[in-house]
């Protein structure tokens, strides 16, 4: 840290935590979304609220300090919810993809496909802007 006109600044990287913070902030504006939508069953609903408390104090560590823990942790838990949303686009061994209770079909609607695979999407995102962080500073405390 160095501090510049009474100011403490961080030494090392600046945008890359910021653009993983905000990443894994956004998806927990979109869990807090969907659980408030009423898409899901009430069960599932409180699993995204839970999911969302656990990934906001995260959120904080590597906005203000880069910390390697929360960047393994945001890691870890967006590569689950790529395997969990892949499983969920393949329809789960032919079960299909049902929400709010309603039947499941052996088919995959066009529009939850979409949705899942934005999901995957910004999982993947999140899980490689965190992994190359944590790559970062690695090799930044190995140089010094």
């Amino acid at each position: 840290m160095a501090i510049t006109a009474g100011r403490v600044r961080a030494t090392g990287p600046i945008l890359h935590p910021r653009i993983c913070a905000a990443l894994t902030a956004i998806s927990c504006l979109v869990h807090l979304w969907l659980a408030a939508s009423g898409h899901h069953d009430a069960w599932l609903g409180i699993l995204m609220i839970a999911l969302a408390a656990v990934c906001v104090p995260c959120t904080v560590h590597i906005w203000r300090h880069s910390r390697v823990g929360a960047l393994h942790q945001v890691t870890g838990s967006a590569l689950a919810m790529v395997a969990l949303h892949a499983v969920l686009l393949l329809g789960a061994g032919g079960s299909g993809h049902a929400h709010g209770g309603r039947p499941a079909s052996g088919a995959v609607h066009t529009e939850g496909a979409a949705g899942l695979l934005l999901v995957i999407g910004l999982e993947i995102t999140t899980a490689l802007l965190a992994a190359t962080l944590v790559a970062r500073l690695r090799r930044r405390s190995a140089q010094r």
